[in-house]
C-alpha cells in the first residue's frame, strides 16, 4: 500500500558538464603575437594534427559566431567548427561538431612568461560518443600545443627589416 502512495520524484534539472577533458601546455621561444597570428590564421592549419584544411579565406579574422567547415586528415569527412569566444592575443575558444553524438570544445590560451610564451590547449568532449572519440584523439590532443609552438617558431616574422638602418655607425 505504501508503494502506491509514493510521490513521483521531481526531475533534476539537466546540467551540462564536460566529462572528458585534457589540458596540454607547451613553452615557445616565439612571441605571443606570432603565436596568436598562427592560431588566428584559420586558412593555414598545416600545424594541426587532425585538421587537413578549412574553407576559410586567407586573411579572414574569426569573430564569435563565425561558422566554417574543415576536412579531417583521417577520412574525407567535413566537420563544422563554430568560433565561440575570442579575446585578442589571449584566448580562442571553438566548438567542433563532428557527429550528432559528440561535441568538442577546444580552447587556446596564450600567456607571456619569463621563460617565453606559454601555450595552453584545453580539449573537452561531451556526448554519448565522447569516450570512443576521446580514445581516438587523445594522443593527437596531447601534441596539439607542442605542434603549434613548433610551427610558430619556424615561421619568420612577416615584417622585413628596413633597407638602410636609421643609425649607421
Amino acid at each position: 500500500m505504501a508503494d502506491r502512495c509514493r510521490q513521483p520524484k521531481k526531475k533534476q534539472p539537466m546540467t551540462y558538464s564536460w566529462p572528458l577533458a585534457g589540458t596540454y601546455q607547451a613553452l615557445s621561444s616565439a612571441s605571443v603575437d606570432l603565436i596568436w597570428r598562427k592560431v588566428m590564421n584559420l586558412a593555414d592549419v598545416s600545424w594541426h594534427p587532425l585538421i587537413l584544411r578549412t574553407n576559410v579565406p586567407y586573411g579572414l579574422v574569426p569573430k564569435p559566431g563565425f561558422i566554417f567547415q574543415a576536412m579531417t586528415r583521417w577520412i574525407p569527412w567535413p566537420i563544422q567548427i563554430f568560433v565561440e569566444r575570442v579575446s585578442p592575443g589571449k584566448l580562442l575558444s571553438i566548438r567542433i561538431l563532428v557527429l550528432p553524438g559528440v561535441e568538442e570544445r577546444v580552447t587556446y590560451r596564450l600567456e607571456s612568461t619569463v621563460c617565453g610564451s606559454q601555450i595552453s590547449c584545453s580539449v573537452m568532449l561531451r556526448g554519448w560518443l565522447a569516450p570512443l572519440i576521446w580514445s581516438l584523439i587523445r594522443d593527437y590532443a596531447a601534441v596539439l600545443a607542442a605542434r603549434l609552438a613548433i610551427a610558430a617558431e619556424k615561421d619568420s616574422p612577416s615584417a622585413k627589416p628596413p633597407i638602410g638602418p636609421c643609425l649607421d655607425f
